[in-house]
């Protein structure tokens, strides 16, 4: 993986067994603890396999309760600050997606000022942070997100779009079919690959 901030060359598992362990007597005693932990975890971080850990707070069970609105903030500076996909994905579609679901109202807002951007990463959340809403997705939402980066030369950008057409082709095909014959001329060749890729197996 390109990175700038090494790694230490723990594996994955060894990293979530290390955070359980660690994790199990944190506190938890308020939100406002929890997101100053998190963020002083994430900003002192030297290695990637720490702020793996800063993520994995963040998404604790026994924090369930702080994932509110105050924690957007938080998750945007790990967003715009981590700024490669192994951190972006995961923020994206386990917490953003949940603050979209759980406040639709502002989040559909925020998630429109990201997907114009000057930022990539903010861009690539808003389009990819449905990723796992199902028949529940707000098509609405996914297409006006999708719609500032659809002439972007960005790859980043580009395999969101596909990733999250082909998603929700696995649900509803018939609106993705749709959308990709309409958007012909705008789709990159990338984005149309990924968002036809399991439809028109068998």
């Amino acid at each position: 993986m390109k990175s700038e901030m090494p790694y230490l060359g723990v594996s994955a598992a060894r990293v979530k067994a290390a955070c359980r362990e660690v994790y199990a007597s944190y506190p938890f005693e308020s939100a406002e603890l929890w997101r100053a932990d998190a963020l002083s975890l994430w900003r002192g971080a030297r290695h990637r396999e720490e702020r793996y850990a800063a993520i994995a707070l963040t998404g604790h069970r026994k924090a369930a309760g702080f994932k509110t609105l105050a924690a957007l903030p938080m998750y945007e500076e790990m967003i715009v600050t981590g700024a490669w996909w192994d951190y972006v994905d995961e923020l994206a579609e386990h917490r953003v997606g949940p603050l979209l679901a759980a406040y639709p109202r502002p989040m559909r807002k925020t998630l429109l000022s990201w997907s114009r951007s000057a930022d990539l990463w903010k861009r690539r959340t808003s389009i990819i942070c449905q990723m796992f809403f199902r028949e529940a997705t707000d098509l609405e939402l996914l297409f006006s997100c999708i719609e500032p980066s659809l002439a972007s030369k960005e790859f980043f950008l580009r395999k969101a779009i596909g990733w999250a057409l082909r998603q929700l082709g696995k649900h509803d095909p018939k609106t993705v079919l749709r959308y990709v014959e309409e958007h012909q001329s705008e789709l990159s060749p990338l984005s149309r690959r990924e968002a036809l890729k399991h439809l028109f197996r068998g």
